[in-house]
């Protein structure tokens, strides 16, 4: 019988999967290559990328029931199935039928890859109840550098053969390395004390006003980075950076990202929850600030510093939901916090589309400000 006081393996296999789950951070180096050669407007790319992240908020939600019911194990394969069959599927959508690939693509990677994310999560702080905030950022520490990971992996294979190819052969990846690596996950045995450890399950969360709140943080979180992240490398040239340095926007916000999926939940087991969700909307506000009026190299800096802040709130929030909520319907009650994800897209989506550039600055700080006054509302829930 497995320790119940952690377990590597878990931990590696989580990172392995999660490499492979960052589309949306690097979504930048997809976008002039899928509008090239399949047919799309600007619009219809960046709505391909909202269609994702919404599709993974809701999918968190409906993965969460089937990782909370079935195992990680099961909820993983099925999300391994979705998004390498999405990857691989894109590669024959026809040239011009932009519904086709929200269809093919978007939703079956964004639904995917959210059966991966409560599955590996879940898994992790059940391993590592004394450190939730520590293992959650092991775990996802690999997501923040798969933006570097797609990068190279675009420019190289795609820039060679194009982008069909490149998203069948990341298609082949995904179900090779992702179906290995859920095959690893699995639940911890249960305690006698866990056996009646309370917690509130999602009809009782979904009922409070905690709940709420941190959904709509986890939204307004959001824009200061997705109001930018498919155009970076637009807003890069037109700042004063060489073309051939754009690319670096996206390796260095997943370095960022990945140092902030570590730092930030590790720090949070020792400072709390929510100081640290303080400081990171905080950053969010001040980032956005900067990167309004960042010029060539300074804007790297800017954007590294909101993917810095971005994602390691992201990786508190599911050891700050826990906190809340229990861990013992931790899958299904982080996928309903996820949604916000969903809501946070789809302002950014419009926000991008109907507003110029600077209006877009004003308005991703504007949200960060709102986001620390939700968690500043958040207080511990009784009987949970």
């Amino acid at each position: 019988m497995p320790k119940q006081n952690g377990n590597p393996k878990i931990l590696a296999a989580g990172a392995a999967v999660q490499l492979l789950t960052g589309i949306p951070a690097a979504w930048g180096v997809f976008q002039k290559p899928v509008m090239a050669q399949y047919g799309f407007s600007r619009g219809q790319a960046m709505l391909s990328f909202a269609i994702l992240v919404a599709g993974y908020g809701i999918g968190c939600a409906i993965g969460g029931f089937v990782q909370d019911q079935h195992g990680p194990r099961y909820a993983a394969l099925w999300g391994t199935a979705l998004l390498g069959g999405g990857s691989m599927g894109a590669a024959l959508v026809p040239q011009g039928n932009a519904a086709l690939f929200f269809l093919v693509y978007s939703i079956p990677a964004g639904v995917g890859s959210a059966f991966l994310a409560p599955a590996v999560l879940a898994c992790a702080q059940k391993w590592y109840q004394d450190k939730k905030g520590w293992a959650t950022g092991v775990a996802g520490v690999a997501m923040g550098l798969s933006g570097a990971f797609f990068t190279l992996f675009v420019k190289g294979v795609g820039g060679r053969w194009g982008i069909r190819v490149c998203f069948a052969a990341l298609g082949a990846v995904m179900l090779v390395v992702c179906g290995a690596g859920a095959l690893i996950l699995e639940n911890p045995p249960a305690t006698a004390k866990e056996k009646t450890q309370p917690g509130l399950d999602y009809r009782q969360m979904l009922r409070t006003p905690q709940y709420k709140l941190c959904a709509a943080a986890v939204a307004l979180s959001a824009p200061a980075v997705l109001l930018f992240s498919p155009e970076i490398f637009k807003i890069a040239a037109e700042r004063g950076l060489p073309e051939s340095a754009a690319p670096y926007s996206i390796v260095l916000g997943s370095a960022a990202s990945a140092a902030g999926r570590m730092l930030l939940p590790a720090v949070s087991d020792k400072l709390g929850r929510k100081p640290v969700l303080y400081a990171v909307y905080i950053g969010l506000a001040a980032g956005s600030a900067w990167f309004a009026f960042a010029e060539a190299w300074w804007l790297l800096a800017a954007y590294a510093l909101l993917t810095f802040f971005y994602s390691g709130g992201a990786a508190v929030q599911p050891s700050f939901n826990t906190d809340l909520f229990g861990l013992a319907h931790a899958g299904v009650n982080y996928g309903f916090i996820a949604l916000g994800m969903s809501g946070g897209s789809i302002l950014s989506y419009i926000g991008a589309q109907a507003l110029p550039l600077a209006a877009r600055h004003w308005l991703a700080g504007a949200c960060a400000a709102g986001g620390l006054v939700c968690v500043s509302l958040v207080k511990p829930v009784e009987n949970s």
